[in-house]
């Protein structure tokens, strides 16, 4: 949905291997593909670790620059079948504020120090919403718990992502120009000890894209 692809499927090659399908430059699999678009999943933890096998070892990626995962929140097998089968360059876990959300997490956190994979850090999302008529800046999901979390659990804070109206852009952009300045870098400058750090995102403008903006040529890869 998010790359404007729903209903495409992809191919088998002649060497029988899953070709990606690819969208702004982007190579992308997912078991979404072959399913019907409200279609359940129902399977046991066997039948996902074979599945993630497949599409690491059975989908012509070719040479990639990066291999980003994404995964559900939690322990199950999807995390550890990737542990066993890839030499993971390490992960990033992300959370909203609350108690919650964070106690999934950092069971997340543990479980990769256990099969000694690096943890990159943590990041906060929905971290804070500011009305865009009166500016004023409200915690909905509370604030500053992965921050405070990353610092007991001695791993990097990589910043916070606000909740912005704008980020539905990626949901809807135009299929024909691409997710071009989707969330503008937000930064807070207090100059006091607390003051935190803003994560904004600016998507890389793609060939075909008006804005003006030279597209970038380097590439990065997701399943």
């Amino acid at each position: 949905i998010m790359f404007g692809l729903s209903g495409a499927k992809p191919m088998v090659g002649d060497d029988r291997k899953v070709i990606p399908l690819e969208k702004f430059s982007l190579k992308l699999m997912s078991f979404g593909f072959f399913l019907q678009s409200e279609e359940a999943v129902v399977w046991r933890g066997p039948l996902v670790a074979r599945m993630i096998q497949q599409f690491i070892q059975d989908v012509a990626w070719g040479e990639l620059d990066t291999l980003v995962i994404d995964l559900p929140p939690g322990t199950g097998d999807a995390q550890l079948t990737l542990t066993q089968i890839l030499p993971l360059s390490g992960v990033v876990v992300v959370s909203t504020p609350q108690d919650v959300a964070l106690s999934d997490a950092v069971k997340g956190i543990n479980m990769f120090k256990k099969v000694k994979t690096p943890v990159l850090g943590l990041i906060e999302n929905m971290s804070t919403f500011i009305c865009h008529s009166c500016k004023t800046e409200s915690h909905i999901f509370s604030h500053g718990g992965a921050k405070k979390k990353a610092t007991e659990l001695e791993i990097p804070f990589l910043g916070e992502i606000p909740l912005d109206p704008s980020t539905r852009g990626l949901l809807a952009w135009d299929p024909g120009r691409g997710p071009c300045n989707v969330l503008q870098s937000q930064t807070k400058h207090s100059g006091s000890p607390n003051s935190t750090r803003r994560m904004g995102f600016k998507a890389p403008c793609i060939e075909g894209c008006n804005t003006g903006q030279t597209g970038r040529k380097d590439r990065a890869n997701a399943v």
